[in-house]
């Protein structure tokens, strides 16, 4: 499976970061009760605070709850259990290694835990393909970017894989989203405890992370939790209710059993994750039925059901939804690179698997030969990187910041082209390579792997650069360089050298110019 993350996990752990000198620990009172934290790294941390019920028994498949109160002092140290986990990575035995069934938590990082500070609030919404991700990682730590930044850090699990986004006759479709919803709320009513102000707030993520921020854009439910966006490499994958019926249909099958909640309720989730792998291991034999999602092994996504989520981002944006959101968006330069590496495929592309993914992905009957006209000098790793990470990547997050700005909101965008240097520059600037720039987390996990340890100054210094953007437009929504327009379309390179100039990719752009990203279709059944 091609997750739509760059991050190898290394599992929740506990409480680390610098040592601060020795004091009492932070306590704060939220409507459910009274949170006791620690101070790391110049900030207070609380972690694994309930934001709604465990969705298990009678919960389980259902919309959020509430959760419930508590009394006394509830210690806030250790990260809450993820959600049950597909098995990329190994993810799924980090999750079992964290038993519990408290999925629905959040952590937060406060430089000045006083209701009165008003700082800013920053809430991620981690990546994973919609099939893995837990906010314990610690490449998601927000220390360094709640004390350098002097925001709020909010990070947060909610129901992946089938638990989250399969679509379950009886339940609720996007249940992930819906978590995210609830995360939101809760975010809303208890950050001024924190020192955060609820009116400053933005929802920043990556890969599905940024897929979902944009289906929160489109979505009537989540209208006025917060007032800015950061969305960083969106996919382009929304899906039918058709397309995900059956997906749905074909993992429940793998256990004998039928999409329904009747049937699902009593299994194990875990159980129930293992047999969405099981289909995800045998992906080509569904090409036919599900077209490009199957060739990617892309079993989840947000579904345009009509109820939870009623169009696409893109179509939602250009018809105004988004119009009040100040919009942060942008991609890396290799978004593909990641994954290329990860299939063992770099330097081993041949120029029938280039034929094909052009005439997989690329837009249109003649796109395989608008690709090979506008790049006539490129080989076949090349084209194959370039139509992937446009499908996928680049072109669907472009495409929000056009829809924006025709649509008469505001819109910058971002492209980051500094190359990780991790074994000798073979990630290029991958796909994932931001998240640790954004956090300041260049040394821990996947990012030691492609940043190299230690990191070096020009990783420092790229890391500060965008740190500083971000939470300068998180502040007060100017991160630095001109908003995107149709006549100039200015973007900021983040390189070691960083600059404003027209948006580069202009072949892809103009290649991609009148595609309008559909939800993806059942072609066959």
């Amino acid at each position: 499976m091609s997750p739509l993350a760059a991050s190898e996990p290394s599992g929740p752990s506990e409480p680390s970061g610098p040592s601060v000198p020795r004091g009492p620990r932070p306590e704060v009172r939220v409507t459910a009760g009274a949170l006791r934290g620690s101070r790391e790294g110049g900030v207070a941390v609380f972690r694994g605070i309930p934001f709604a019920e465990p969705p298990v028994g009678a919960l389980r498949f259902a919309a959020p709850r509430p959760a419930q109160g508590w009394s006394g002092v509830r210690e806030a140290v250790s990260y809450g259990p993820p959600p049950p986990q597909a098995g990329v990575f190994g993810m799924d035995a980090l999750a079992q290694e964290a038993p519990g069934d408290d999925w629905l938590t959040v952590n937060v990082w406060s430089p000045e835990p006083s209701s009165g500070a008003g700082l800013p609030v920053m809430v991620w919404i981690h990546g994973g393909a919609y099939a893995i991700g837990m906010s314990g990682l610690p490449e998601y730590d927000g220390a360094r970017l709640a004390r350098d930044g002097g925001v709020v850090v909010v990070t947060f699990n909610h129901r992946v894989g089938i638990e989250g986004f399969a679509q379950i006759d009886g339940a609720p479709a996007n249940r992930g989203l819906l978590d995210q919803v609830a995360a939101l709320e809760w975010v809303r009513e208890n950050i001024r405890a924190f020192g955060g102000d609820p009116d400053r707030v933005t929802a920043f993520g990556q890969s599905a992370g940024a897929g979902s921020i944009a289906a929160l854009l489109a979505m009537e439910r989540a209208s006025g939790l917060f007032r800015r966006a950061i969305v960083q490499s969106a996919p382009g994958t929304y899906f039918s209710r058709e397309l995900a019926a059956d997906i749905a249909g074909a993992c429940a099958a793998e256990l004998g059993l039928r999409p329904t909640t009747a049937d699902l309720s009593g299994v194990d989730p875990h159980r129930l994750a293992a047999a969405g792998d099981a289909v995800a291991a045998k992906m080509d034999q569904w090409a036919d039925r599900w077209g490009r999602p199957a060739h990617r092994s892309i079993l989840f996504a947000p579904v345009v059901d009509g109820e939870v989520l009623t169009a696409t981002p893109w179509q939602a944006l250009a018809d105004g939804a988004g119009r009040d959101i100040e919009l942060l968006v942008g991609h890396t330069r290799h978004e593909q690179r990641l994954f290329t590496l990860i299939e063992g495929m770099l330097g081993q592309v041949t120029e029938e698997q280039a034929a094909t993914a052009l005439r997989i992905f690329a837009p249109g009957e003649d796109g395989d030969r608008h690709y090979r006209e506008a790049f006539p000098s490129a080989g076949p790793q090349e084209l194959y990187e370039l139509v992937h990470s446009d499908w996928l990547f680049r072109m669907p997050t472009l495409h929000l910041a056009q829809a924006q700005a025709a649509a008469g909101g505001r819109a910058h965008v971002y492209e980051l082209t500094w190359p990780a240097p991790g074994m000798g520059g073979a990630f290029g600037a991958c796909h994932g390579l931001d998240v640790p720039l954004v956090f300041g987390t260049l040394d821990r996990g996947q990012p030691a792997v492609l940043i190299g340890a230690p990191p070096s100054a020009e990783a420092e210094a790229v890391s500060a650069r965008m740190r500083a953007a971000w939470t300068e437009f998180a502040a007060g929504g100017a991160p630095g360089w001109p908003a995107y327009d149709t006549a100039e379309r200015l973007v900021r390179l983040f390189d070691a050298r960083p600059a404003v100039t027209a948006y580069p990719e202009r072949d892809s752009d103009r290649i991609w110019m009148n595609h309008t990203f559909p939800p993806l279709p059942l072609i066959g059944g």
